[in-house]
């Protein structure tokens, strides 16, 4: 049975915080990939900056290239409105016979108690929880925890930057921060 790990996130854009915590997981965890599964309208976060899943798609596209055991999960943009992770796994098993592992940061750890349906969703799918600076990976939940280089680059610093005209040189990849050049993206 093949082992996938599951990378979800807005991609708003993707980053280098986005790719090492997939590969430090794909490697820590012998997983055979890491699927990168872009949401719609994630039920925790703001949309207002959220730039259409078209461009955040064609961005993640560029920051995985090269790397074979990166692909692009499309399930969570399919369906209109609010992404559940519950609904998502249950569509993707029913659809592959792989073991799924949900990658989350400790961010999330903290907030697992509040996700739908996470009663059932802990098992259907095992968590790998990765350290983020000044989050907690305490929890009661049955989590498998690892240890990344903290990186502290997220995707709403990097739109920051951005509108305020700094530099995102080795935050992200170049070919991403071309696209995002050439096509305005997150620009006040």
């Amino acid at each position: 049975m093949r082992k996938v790990g599951i990378l979800g996130g807005t991609f708003n854009p993707p980053h280098y915080g986005h790719l090492i915590m997939a590969n430090e997981v794909l490697s820590s965890f012998d997983l055979d990939e890491v699927w990168f599964m872009p949401n719609q309208q994630p039920p925790h976060k703001s949309h207002a900056d959220l730039v259409h899943h078209t461009d955040r798609l064609n961005m993640l596209g560029l920051a995985i290239e090269g790397n074979e055991k990166f692909k692009i999960e499309r399930i969570e943009l399919e369906r209109e409105g609010r992404s559940f992770t519950y609904d998502t796994m249950v569509e993707l098993k029913e659809r592959h016979s792989h073991e799924f592992y949900f990658i989350i940061g400790a961010d999330m750890i903290e907030y697992l108690p509040k996700w739908y349906r996470i009663d059932e969703l802990i098992k259907m799918v095992q968590f790998i929880g990765v350290n983020r600076p000044a989050y907690c990976h305490e929890t009661s939940y049955p989590i498998l925890n690892t240890e990344i280089p903290d990186i502290t680059i997220s995707s709403s610093m990097i739109r920051k930057r951005i509108k305020e005209g700094k530099t995102t040189r080795y935050f992200l990849p170049d070919t991403v921060r071309t696209y995002i050049k050439e096509n305005h993206l997150y620009e006040s």
